[in-house]
């Protein structure tokens, strides 16, 4: 049976292969040039190797306008048409018709109801937790995700501890942004703690979002340190990969891949698959509501 790690990376689609707009163009993202001979866009939106594979699915459901990150995530998490269901795309957070579904059918559930076990790794500050305590919902699709299936939010006592990874991967934005004492993680070894976390469940989910915002132009400082900070997490994580675990990095829109706009794009999200089953996992995932059903074929089997 194969472990898999799904890496959530907000609002990134295939853009067209103009630096001027599109970052993987004008960036070396090592963990793509490292492992293919070509820049994933939209001109060449399939690229191979023996165990890797990156390729396009649709997050426009059927449903015109921008794809949003609320129906997109409860898309990808319960296997449902969530955009459909509504008839529009919403977002950022879930919808509230969504909630009842999300309850009862959202992936870490199902995993769950398999007798197996998953693990959210982002921790969240107290700030976050006070937040909750107030009766308030309006928080992101995976992680309230996890609280319908019973599975407890990491704290800052567990970033600390080693046992989780913040939702920027080196801790920097909660030591500058919430003015919290804590210290710095160098990406590698916040791979090296995720890749630790998982080898004891056979599903662990990391969400990083910041991504998104680039995209709709509220990060302007240090790109380059941003850039290099995540794809120096990817590399790492895939070169250390072992041969039992699948690794799914998938996102709920485009964004990131146009710079030159401020909104989401109607492009396809970018997807890659690595491990032992990543050819699999790119031939059965055409749209974000594949997700749920190919990962727990996995790990059935």
């Amino acid at each position: 049976m194969s472990r898999v790690i799904l890496i959530f990376l907000d609002g990134v689609g295939l853009g067209e292969e103009n630096p001027e707009k599109n970052p993987f163009f004008r960036y070396n993202f090592r963990f793509i040039t490292d492992n293919f001979e070509n820049v994933p866009s939209l001109t060449t939106q399939h690229l191979s190797t023996d165990d890797k594979e990156i390729f396009p699915v649709d997050a426009n459901l059927d449903i015109d306008g921008l794809p949003q990150s609320g129906t997109g995530q409860v898309s990808l998490l319960c296997g449902m048409n969530a955009s459909q269901f509504i008839g529009k795309h919403f977002g950022p957070f879930p919808y509230s018709l969504h909630q009842d579904t999300m309850k009862r059918e959202n992936l870490f559930k199902a995993v769950k109801d398999m007798g197996l076990k998953s693990e959210f790794v982002n921790a969240y500050p107290q700030i976050f937790f006070d937040y909750l305590n107030k009766q308030k919902k309006r928080i992101g699709a995976f992680a309230l995700s996890a609280l319908f299936s019973d599975i407890k939010l990491k704290t800052q006592t567990d970033l600390e501890n080693g046992e989780a990874l913040s939702n920027d991967i080196t801790n920097e934005r909660w030591r500058t942004r919430l003015n919290l004492d804590i210290r710095l993680v160098q990406p590698e070894i916040a791979a090296e703690r995720l890749l630790k976390i998982s080898s004891v469940n056979d599903f662990t989910v990391f969400e990083y979002f910041l991504t998104d915002h680039i995209g709709h132009g509220r990060i302007k400082e240090n790109l380059d340190t941003i850039y290099s900070e995540l794809d120096a997490f990817l590399s790492s994580l895939l070169l250390q990969q072992d041969d039992e675990t699948d690794i799914l990095i998938i996102s709920d829109h485009g964004n990131f891949e146009d710079i030159s706009v401020k909104t989401h794009t109607r492009n396809p999200v970018f997807s890659m698959a690595s491990g032992p089953n990543s050819g699999k996992l790119s031939h059965k995932i055409n749209s974000l509501i594949d997700v749920k059903r190919t990962i727990l074929e996995l790990l059935k089997n």
